[in-house]
């Protein structure tokens, strides 16, 4: 496989012919580094332990990868650096997608991969900040993430620390949590404008929102965009729009589960 050319980037190099071998059983080619877009199937091709949450593993590949590879200003080097953009995954069920690009940005070991979800693996089927270099949280629980990221927010600013923006992704089956509103009033309230926030729409919530996910934070006075959750330059377009005095909210379209 020869993977596109990733954008402000060159193309990666095609997959080398090497393989490892966990518990006595043969494993996938490891792609050479460095990645790009188009390793991130076979990376998560490594990750061959019991996923409960397929859909969720899946659905935010894209999202990820765009704001790792082209909006964080963060890197492996300057994980704990105070100046640094924080991101933080609400949506930890089904993490595969997090960890293939925690790996193909040199977070964690591209060898860490084949063990996941094992006993004595430090990746846990629920991300755990003590043990995934580069994880901000630890989560899994649904409708936690959005208020952390708040305080987040608020702990910069009262830092004084005003250019490190916050990220948290979320699934929009978890902005059912009556915690997330309480979050998304407190957030617009309070003009948070580090705050961001995208929503992963594969059409899992329960009771939805009407006139779309994106109207309830316009509500609540947040810079709403609704997007291709599998178009890059578009979700890169969204990441990147400015909203002054405003926390802003991206909503990604996939396809339904």
């Amino acid at each position: 496989m020869t993977p596109p050319t990733p954008a402000g980037g060159t193309p990666s190099p095609t997959a080398s012919p090497t393989a490892s071998s966990v518990s006595g059983s043969r494993q996938p080619a490891l792609p050479a580094p460095p990645y790009g877009y188009g390793d991130l199937p076979d990376l998560m091709t490594l990750m061959s332990g019991d996923e409960k949450h397929g859909p969720a593993a899946t659905s935010t590949l894209d999202v990820l990868w765009v704001l790792y590879h082209r909006v964080l200003r963060v890197a492996p080097d300057r994980a704990e650096a105070p100046d640094r953009d924080r991101f933080l995954l609400s949506k930890g069920h089904g993490p595969m997608a997090y960890y293939a690009v925690l790996a193909a940005k040199g977070f964690v070991p591209v060898a860490w991969l084949p063990g996941w979800a094992a006993f004595d693996s430090p990746l846990g089927l629920h991300p755990d900040r003590t043990l995934v270099p580069g994880a901000e949280i630890s989560s899994g629980s649904l409708g936690h993430g959005l208020g952390l990221a708040v305080g987040t927010a608020l702990g910069l600013r009262a830092q004084g620390l005003l250019d490190p923006a916050v990220w948290v992704l979320v699934g929009d089956a978890e902005m059912d949590e009556g915690s997330n509103l309480e979050a998304v009033q407190f957030a617009g309230a309070t003009g948070l404008e580090r705050l961001h926030l995208v929503a992963v729409d594969n059409g899992s919530a329960t009771y939805g929102w009407r006139g779309g996910l994106a109207s309830r934070f316009e509500a609540e006075g947040w810079s709403a965009v609704t997007v291709d959750g599998r178009d890059h330059d578009a979700l890169y377009e969204a990441f990147t729009a400015p909203h002054p005095g405003r926390p802003h909210a991206v909503v990604a379209r996939v396809e339904p589960r």
